[in-house]
């Protein structure tokens, strides 16, 4: 505990700012990971003023630090130091938008869905789009370099970043690029902050890149009756050169659980379904399935949904197209409903959100069969087929010892088949401490002593989120806290 650097932490920025109850520093111990490991404080900065004073503190008392913003990272990267500090930033909600300039000016706690949203008023587009969208705030994004469903077509946040600035862990204020379009002065520091996970620096504003808004867009979900035959039509689709903004591939068990979760628990979503995949959600072998969104204006997405219909025609079972807004958002509801149901196959899982080549889809998918089949252990699949970035689950019981290491076991196997195939072992989510023990299977020595002489040569006191990546913590021998996240449905 500190406490003489907290006195003087609250005579330099105030009482106001500096908070010890359990109920803040319970809600800051951890992310969607839900690890919990308290802080001591938790630190809500008015200004760069205040973060500077934090942690030029922290650096004389060798106090680790940990920014956040909503804390819907699934890999603990915001998991604090247990009696560190937690700087929160999801109250600096500044937003402004520049139509000439196509530019969008925010602060870290602003969400991807506000910032889409202004830009929508002036006919302009932030693509960005993970998961967690709604609740995901752009400080955080930037930090784990987020994708999302639309990566193939539109790329992911760096893709759209021009500036950054903030401060330094010394505590030293600086501006990486600049609100222009071309800007090539020094090195590219910028990119290194982009998904350090806060780790070089914390973020206290940044300048974004919009595009003009796609006029309209359409939906196509379809069903197959195997994996193989819906990675075929991947194959096809990609081989056409048709573009999709989002093809999403959703596997037989993914399909199976949420199939059998809605007639048990929501039945009232699958009879809101089309009466075609109805039909099919109700049979008794199930489906993998496609859904494909296309943009662009309106003639456009016309020709695309023909042309993607007539290409699907032979292999599926089902289609059925949308180019009304409230049919695709039911559509939708399927893919949303994934992953809270995958929970009646075992009450923990495994996430793990690797990329793999195109070439390698149906080997992966074997695989994961492979591995159902022999720990007995479900592995449902689904994720962003166009880019090979696909979620890969292995449910388990944490409370069955032999059950939480044949997943343990199963998640390591998994990862060196990743590498095997020329993948990663993530592609949206970052390292964390969930994904620290496999840094060494993707990486060289080499390659890590580098990014650590980065992190020494900015951070020489090691304070800012110092036990994320490099060092290897087995997050499944530590409980996870049962509680509800906002972004939970």
């Amino acid at each position: 505990m500190h406490p003489e650097a907290i006195k003087k932490l609250i005579q330099a920025i105030g009482k106001d700012q500096v908070s010890d109850t359990d109920a803040e520093r319970y809600r800051a111990s951890m992310d969607n990971l839900r690890l919990s490991r308290l802080p001591e404080v938790v630190i809500k900065p008015r200004d760069e003023d205040d973060i500077s004073a934090a942690l030029t503190l922290a650096n004389e008392y060798r106090i680790p630090v940990t920014a956040r913003g909503a804390g819907s990272a699934t890999t603990g990267a915001t998991s604090p130091e247990k009696d560190g500090w937690v700087i929160d930033m999801s109250s600096w909600k500044n937003l402004h938008i520049d139509p000439l300039g196509q530019m969008a000016y925010v602060q870290p706690g602003v969400t991807i869905t506000e910032i889409d949203n202004a830009a929508k008023e002036h006919g302009l587009f932030f693509p960005p789009d993970p998961g967690s969208q709604k609740y995901a705030t752009i400080g955080g994004a930037i930090a784990t370099n987020a994708g999302g469903l639309r990566g193939a077509k539109y790329g992911v946040i760096r893709d759209y970043v021009f500036a950054i600035e903030g401060l330094l862990p010394t505590g030293e204020f600086v501006r990486w690029g600049a609100d222009l379009k071309k800007y090539v002065s020094g090195f590219n520091v910028r990119d290194l902050w982009i998904g350090s996970e806060g780790m070089l620096g914390i973020v206290t504003g940044a300048v974004l890149k919009l595009i003009p808004r796609p006029a309209a867009n359409g939906v196509i979900l379809a069903a197959f009756a195997t994996d193989h035959q819906a990675l075929d039509a991947v194959q096809k689709i990609l081989e056409r050169r048709l573009c999709p903004s989002i093809l999403e591939f959703l596997d037989s068990q993914t399909i199976a659980s949420t199939a059998r979760f809605w007639r048990e628990k929501s039945p009232q979503k699958l009879a809101a379904l089309p009466d075609p995949i109805q039909s099919t959600l109700n049979a008794e072998l199930y489906p993998a399935m496609l859904l494909i969104e296309v943009d662009g204006d309106a003639v456009a997405v016309e020709q695309q949904i023909l042309g993607l219909q007539q290409l699907l025609q032979t292999d599926c079972l089902q289609s059925v197209p949308s180019r009304d807004p409230e049919l695709s958002e039911t559509l939708w509801t399927l893919r949303r409903g994934c992953s809270q149901s995958m929970f009646q196959w075992g009450p923990d899982k495994l996430n793990e959100d690797i990329v793999i080549p195109l070439s390698a889809q149906k080997d992966l998918i074997d695989y994961t069969l492979e591995l159902r089949d022999r720990t007995g252990l479900a592995t449902p699949t689904f994720g962003h087929a166009a880019d090979g970035n696909f979620h890969v689950h292995i449910m388990y019981d944490r409370s069955n010892e032999k059950g939480c290491q044949t997943a343990r076991e199963s998640i390591l196997e998994l990862m060196k088949k990743v590498i095997e195939w020329g993948g990663a072992i993530t592609g949206e989510h970052g390292i964390g401490l969930a994904k620290s023990p496999f840094m060494e299977l993707q990486h060289s020595p080499a390659e890590i002593r580098a990014m650590q002489a980065i992190k020494k040569a900015l951070d020489p006191n090691n304070i800012l989120n110092p036990d994320k990546m490099f060092t290897q913590t087995e997050v499944w021998d530590y409980p996870r806290e049962n509680v509800r996240m906002p972004w939970d449905h």
